[in-house]
């Protein structure tokens, strides 16, 4: 039971802090509407919140935008307890998540393969024969 309720307490926190993110609450230059949370992972003692930071532009950028949340970190956790209705709530740690990047650089990849390979297709493609389109319209 303990587990589905970090579970739940982490999806909590999570749309919590996207919503601050997106509204613009959060007034560190550093974070950007762009950063998105993957997750987080709260410890079985609510202790702790692990809060996982992707984006679809650079390393860089995703890195500036968690010492940025870690920065706020005070005022993102004040504005949690305040909609959250428990005793403790967690400390916030932020880590840069790559994944979001790192698929969509998939997704480029795979579409530059996709049409390098209709391409390929294209001009390696015979033309048909005309003795065999002559015998194919007498059969």
């Amino acid at each position: 039971m303990a587990e589905y309720r970090t579970e739940r307490i982490g999806r909590l926190i999570q749309e919590k802090i996207g919503a601050l993110i997106v509204e613009g609450r959060i007034k560190d230059p550093r974070v950007n509407p762009f950063l998105s949370i993957t997750r987080v992972s709260v410890s079985r003692d609510l202790v702790w919140a692990e809060v996982y930071v992707s984006s679809f532009r650079s390393e860089a950028n995703i890195e500036h935008g968690v010492m940025g949340l870690q920065s706020a970190a005070g005022f993102i956790q004040a504005q949690l307890a305040a909609v959250m209705r428990i005793r403790q709530t967690p400390r916030l740690r932020f880590h840069a998540d790559s994944s979001l990047k790192e698929g969509f650089d998939i997704i480029h990849k795979l579409n530059e393969l996709q049409l390098e390979g209709l391409k390929h297709n294209e001009s390696a493609s015979p033309e048909p024969d005309k003795a065999q389109t002559n015998d194919d319209e007498t059969h």
